[in-house]
């Protein structure tokens, strides 16, 4: 046995002692219940008014301090941390020999007393009743003391994914992160709602997945003796009930795909999908503007830290064509070459291709490592290939092989993606069929031929436009983060 667990051992069989002697006097360490009256964040928010009163916390021992028959303990909630003063002859009897002797750091206290100030000039509870709520048996990383203050033990990062809830002990302003997720999805809803549209759910399990381009995760359903698919997006659920009559919809839900995970992906996300039918790719522009514009309202932040750079989230978006942008960054008449063109290209670009890549993929690639990076203020790109865009009708503009398609990138990274969709059903078999084709080719991120989707289209479907919007990376701009993993609560992690 190692030195390190043989400590970690030593430390719960004495915490474990301490809790047996709780029990043995009579007292039970784990009570159904504790009705503090203030938050400690209100407490100190209304000090001058709640001076001198009785107030009652609860909450987790960040810092312990033992004087002989006195103690001073930091008890930390969800908003902030107060101290504690217990004295053995202000308690009730036997309260502190039994409960604040056998105390520590991790433990979860109820407190009830006056608030004053001590002669430090720090805010206090002089508390008259003390109750232990939960013992801490197995010591948290960061809760470790030196000359009886506390000291942050646990910055690891990747620790800090795997264990969240000890991440959120001892960093408790992760919590404002997702807090702040909170309100931005609330946000969207009520952008949405006010809006009329109507909040929907559809099947997460379905027989065929569809609407993306990306490979499934499988499972298996032992009654119906069938293989299943985690959904790898909403769409071609969201659009069935568009052909229903609904006009405007949306969901905000989990998505999950099989694809390696970095600072941006993680295989299980939430995106926000919406369609209103008899509008195009025009109308889901102004209104995505709308909505994030909105939401930096709601949160009182325009001006964003991301990705090094301060974007002012408040201006109107940029509007540019990918071929405008290929252009300007190559110097080159992009639009002008065709695939064996823009294979060259690549290469001398060092751009990772291969020669089964059509027109399309190698558009998207070449933009992908040279305008991306550059696309820092909010820009919205349109006009992109059909290879990689079959659910998207053909540009009016009378370009077959272009279709009505935003992206809209912020910071370098994507966030929305948009069609004015296509309605056709014969025109939707040929595209599906040309995917299928490029799966039997080997692309396994090829979309599959959705039979019961088609037979929907063929009762009918109505102009329609469609946005999907990935709620994690909006998060990650506007709480200004670099990782997805630090705005999802438990994101995916290899093995240990």
């Amino acid at each position: 046995m190692s030195s390190e667990n043989k400590s970690l051992k030593q430390i719960i069989s004495h915490r474990l002692e301490k809790l047996q002697k709780i029990i043995d006097s009579g007292i039970n360490p784990f009570p159904y219940k504790y009705i503090p009256s203030h938050k400690v964040g209100n407490i100190f928010d209304n000090q001058e008014v709640l001076l001198d009163s009785n107030v009652s916390i609860a909450g987790r021992i960040v810092s312990f301090r033992k004087m002989g028959k006195a103690s001073f303990i930091h008890i930390q909630d969800e908003t902030g941390k107060l101290q504690v003063y217990a004295k053995n002859d202000i308690l009730p009897d036997g309260v502190y020999d039994n409960i604040v002797r056998n105390l520590d750091l991790g433990d979860i206290l109820g407190v009830n007393g006056d608030l004053f100030i001590t002669k430090m000039g720090e805010l206090t509870i002089k508390t008259t009743e003390l109750e232990i709520l939960s013992k801490n048996i197995r010591p948290l990383p960061n809760l470790k003391e030196k000359d009886g203050e506390a000291f942050n033990g646990f910055e690891d990062k990747e620790l800090r994914y795997r264990y969240r809830h000890l991440d959120l002990i001892a960093n408790p302003e992760v919590m404002n992160v997702f807090k702040l997720r909170a309100k931005i999805i609330s946000l969207l809803r009520s952008e949405l709602d006010m809006k009329d549209f109507i909040e929907v759910e559809t099947p997460i399990l379905q027989s065929i997945y569809g609407g993306a381009s990306a490979r499934p995760f499988t499972t298996f359903h032992n009654t119906l003796d069938q293989k299943l698919y985690l959904r790898i997006a909403d769409e071609l659920y969201l659009k069935r009930l568009i052909i229903g009559g609904f006009t405007k919809v949306y969901e905000i839900g989990k998505n999950f795909r099989n694809e390696g995970m970095d600072r941006s992906h993680n295989p299980e996300f939430t995106a926000l999908e919406f369609y209103e039918a008899y509008a195009d790719v025009y109308d889901m522009m102004n209104f995505t503007e709308s909505i994030i514009h909105n939401v930096a309202k709601g949160i009182s932040k325009t001006i964003i830290n991301f990705s090094n750079y301060d974007i002012d989230i408040s201006k109107p978006f940029i509007r540019k064509s990918m071929f405008s942008l290929l252009n300007e960054s190559t110097g080159q008449n992009v639009d002008s070459m065709d695939a064996s063109e823009l294979f060259l290209l690549a290469k001398n670009n060092n751009i990772i291709v291969d020669k089964k890549m059509n027109y399309g993929q190698l558009l998207d690639a070449i933009f992908g490592a040279l305008v991306e990076p550059t696309l820092i203020k909010p820009t919205f790109v349109t006009d992109y290939p059909i290879q990689v865009s079959p659910l998207a009708k053909s540009s009016r503009e009378g370009n077959s092989d272009i279709v009505e398609r935003f992206e809209l990138f912020i910071g370098g990274m994507e966030f929305a993606n948009s069609f004015t969709e296509l309605n056709d059903p014969i025109e939707q078999r040929n595209r599906l069929e040309k995917q299928s084709k490029l799966r039997d080719l080997g692309d396994d991120e090829a979309q599959v031929v959705d039979e019961d989707f088609l037979q929907a289209m063929e009762s009918g479907m109505p102009p329609t436009g469609g946005v999907g919007i990935g709620i994690d990376r909006l998060v990650m701009l506007f709480t200004e983060q670099n990782s997805i993993k630090d705005v999802i609560l438990f994101p995916a992690m290899r093995p240990e």
